[in-house]
């Protein structure tokens, strides 16, 4: 038992070197990018952005379906949004 609370003890420091990145919000994707607005219908989604990318088909009750368009995908509740969310675009490093 004594070995257990040694190895215990000696194992401890290494479990709390993590490091946290927290990626701002407004950097996460580009900002002038206009989003389908909560409450808009499927079909004003499509007149408007044109037909997505991908389209997943709906799961659970309510049924939620998303799109996936290029730089966000939608989520939507029967044929309503629910939810726009910008995809994550890497920005590139500058030279130096």
């Amino acid at each position: 038992m004594p070995h257990l609370a040694i190895l215990l003890a000696l194992l401890l420091p290494l479990t709390s070197n993590a490091e946290t990145l927290q990626i701002p919000i407004g950097q996460q994707g580009a900002t002038d990018l206009a989003l389908p607005q909560r409450g808009d219908s499927q079909r004003a989604v499509l007149e408007r952005f044109g037909l997505a990318d991908e389209e997943h088909a709906p799961v659970g009750q309510p049924p939620i379906s998303r799109w996936d368009y290029r730089e966000f995908s939608v989520y939507f509740e029967y044929d309503h949004v629910i939810n726009s969310v910008r995809h994550h675009q890497p920005r590139t490093a500058t030279p130096e």
